[in-house]
Order: C-alpha cells, then structure tokens, then sequence
C-alpha cells in the first residue's frame, strides 16, 4: 500500500512539477508591506495600521502555465514581511535576505521620500540574495491626489536596478494578484534557465 502511494505521488510531481520560491517584501514603515500580503493571501484589507514586529511569514500556492512543458506548475509562495523602521535591516543582518528568490519593493505613493529609502533596502538585498528578481511596487493609488512618485523617478530607478514597477492599492486590490504572479512567472523563468528544475527554501 505505502509503494502504490509513493508511485501516485512520484507520478503527480512529474505532471505538475512545483516550485518553492521564498519572496521578501522591503520598503519603508507605514508603506503598506503587510497589507499588501494580506490583500494577495486572504483578500482583505484592515484601514487600521498596525506595525509589523520582527517578521512575519505568510504561503500561498499558485498556479503558473509553463508553455514549455505545456502544463501548469505549481509555485508555493513563501511571502516574508519584515518590520520597516530604518536600522532594522541591521538588526536582522543577513537572515532575512538569506535565500531570497524575488523582492518586492514597495513605496507608498503618496510619499517620495519611501521611494528614495529603497535604495538602501535593494542594496542590502543584491549584497545576500545576488541577482534575484525584483518588482518596485508604488502602493496606496487610490489616493490619486496625494501622488508624490513621479514617472521619471520610477524609469530611472528601474533603468538602475532593471527592474519594473506596478502600481497597486492594497485597499481597492488593484494590481496587488498581478504584482505577486508576475513576479512569480519572473522566478519560475530564472530558476528554470539556471538549471533548476526544483527550487527547495530552507
């Protein structure tokens, strides 16, 4: 019986290979890091602020078409969170970054300055992670009057990391799915061309 069991598992993982990817999102406090994660994870939204102490790790699975092996693949997601303050970065050192395959970098719209504090985070992230994907995410759109990120900063920025940027609003949704699949895709695509067929996360 336990045989039987490990063919029917051993045959479902050649069909649907899986991919492990763990994906840290930085930024400074305040710029919607863990709503962001609970909108994508749970698909809700708290008006509330409440400040993340230390890390917090959420999963989620989702399912990427591979056109190569003309079938889909799983990706399990673990999404880790990580307290804004500046100075915690050195706190932490290297663990948080340690084994990251994809970064989201989120500012908040309304604030240039948060745009500016990425800098320090995705330095800190290349010199442990190395060359992983990363997406700059300008959050908090709906407040479209209080927009202080402008276009040619975001071009800039993503000429220098090359990287892209999505807009989302972890309030409305908008954008925030989108944001995690494509990096996602990203990761299935680098692992993937790296030889990699499975990706384990300590």
């Amino acid at each position: 019986m336990l045989e039987a069991d490990v063919d029917e598992y051993e045959e479902d993982w050649i069909s649907k290979p899986r991919l492990k990817a763990k994906v840290c999102l930085v930024g400074d406090a305040g710029v919607g890091k863990t709503s962001l994660i609970k909108r994508f994870v749970l698909d809700q939204f708290d008006n509330k602020y409440i400040k993340t102490i230390g890390t917090k790790v959420s999963k989620k699975s989702i399912f990427l078409y591979d056109k190569e092996r003309e079938k889909e693949r799983e990706v399990i997601l673990t999404i880790w969170d990580i307290m804004g303050q500046e100075g915690f970065r050195e706190l932490l050192k290297d663990a948080y970054f340690c084994g990251a395959n994809g970064i989201l970098a989120v500012c908040d719209a309304t604030s240039a300055d948060t745009m500016n504090g990425l800098d320090g985070w995705l330095d800190r992230t290349y010199r442990v992670a190395g060359d992983v994907p990363v997406s700059i995410l300008v959050n908090k759109t709906d407040l479209k009057d209080g927009r202080q990120v402008e276009d040619d900063v975001l071009e800039q920025f993503g000429k220098a990391y090359e990287c892209p940027h999505l807009f989302t609003s972890a309030k409305t949704g908008d954008g925030v799915e989108r944001s995690f699949i494509d990096l996602a895709a990203r990761i299935m695509h680098k692992e993937k061309f790296a030889g990699k067929e499975e990706l384990v996360i300590p």
